[in-house]
């Protein structure tokens, strides 16, 4: 489990350790032998990208139905079509969710609950933004909003229905998908609350609050996991790593560092984005109990950031669930996490 893997944060979190991931370690291939037949899996997000790829290659282990979850009905259904197309024995149908919007992910689940059998899900929906916005609903600022609270949201309302429509006696898993620039976060806020630094425009770039939310998103899944048991779910972080090819930053003015890290920089170090959607599938399909609660990256079990074996980022961590268990009360996350145990 990450938390025993303390002796190696700080080289995963060094600039070698990022080009060694990316150019000697990759993302090993999926085992042969390894099917998914039977099974039922939901990805956000998946009508493009990292999550459509991911859509194929689990399709192509013989996933029996598949979810996309996404917030535009066109743009799904056309992604569905290309894969019904190339996958014509699988059942693939397409369910609407807003991640900015909290009544759509709860109307999401409400649907999930009618669903015969649900095995896999990975919460791949986020962004980076590149100005500061906030959102209309919550009033948080957005990239926070969409990559943690709304992401943190949904699995929270999965874990009993992955509990109760898992369709073999084997856990279920929940990937929430992560990525390594949180290993690069740094928290300067106090541990009053999270939100008088998240919220901060005078403190905002684009780049440093995508790594917060991927901090704060990762301390989530440790906090989380201690309320549900790896034999019913199986909950863990894969890191797709950096990817070329894919829609993902290129919207809105960016700064010049951003600008020569999309046009120059990711072109040349980035991983395909098969190679990257390798990684969710490897940490829902290959990836067991061992997994739980942990960074996986590589087809290895990875450290977490330095900062969560801190004094200052265990204060952090627990921090930003008892602030996140606020902002959730709505939902009432605490029963519904209690019954999960």
């Amino acid at each position: 489990m990450s938390a025993h893997l303390q002796h190696n944060a700080a080289w995963e979190a060094s600039p070698l350790a990022f080009l060694s991931r990316q150019f000697i370690e990759g993302v090993p291939k999926i085992p042969k032998g390894v099917t998914l037949s039977g099974k039922t899996a939901l990805i956000t997000g998946s009508n493009v990208g990292l999550g459509f790829e991911c859509a194929r290659q689990l399709l192509a282990l013989h996933l029996s139905h598949l979810i996309i979850a996404v917030r535009n009905q066109t743009r799904g259904d056309s992604a569905a079509q290309k894969l019904r197309s190339e996958f014509p024995e699988a059942k693939i149908e397409v369910s609407l969710v807003d991640m900015a919007s909290y009544k759509s992910i709860q109307s999401f689940v409400k649907w999930c609950e009618t669903l015969p059998q649900l095995d896999i899900a990975i919460l791949n929906a986020g962004l980076s933004r590149p100005q500061f916005e906030r959102s209309d609903e919550s009033k948080h600022e957005m990239t926070c909003q969409i990559n943690y609270l709304s992401t943190a949201l949904l699995a929270i309302l999965l874990l009993p229905v992955l509990k109760k429509k898992r369709g073999t006696s084997e856990p279920a898993h929940l990937a929430l998908v992560g990525s390594d620039m949180s290993y690069w976060a740094h928290w300067t806020g106090t541990s009053d609350s999270i939100w008088d630094t998240a919220d901060d425009p005078s403190s905002w770039s684009s780049n440093g609050a995508y790594q917060i939310s991927k901090l704060l998103l990762i301390m989530f899944v440790g906090k989380l996991s201690e309320y549900v048991s790896p034999d019913e779910v199986i909950v863990n972080f894969p890191n797709p790593g950096a990817c070329r090819g894919t829609e993902f930053g290129t919207d809105g003015k960016r700064s010049k560092i951003e600008q020569f890290w999309m046009m120059i920089a990711k072109p040349i170090v980035g991983r395909t984005v098969s190679t990257g959607a390798r990684s969710y599938v490897d940490a829902v399909a290959v990836k067991g109990k061992e997994s739980h609660a942990s960074f996986v990256g590589e087809g290895k079990i990875k450290p977490y950031p330095p900062i969560m074996y801190e004094p200052v980022g265990k204060a952090l961590q627990e921090t930003a669930w008892n602030d996140l268990m606020k902002e959730l009360s709505f939902a009432k996350p605490l029963e519904i996490l209690k019954g999960s145990t």
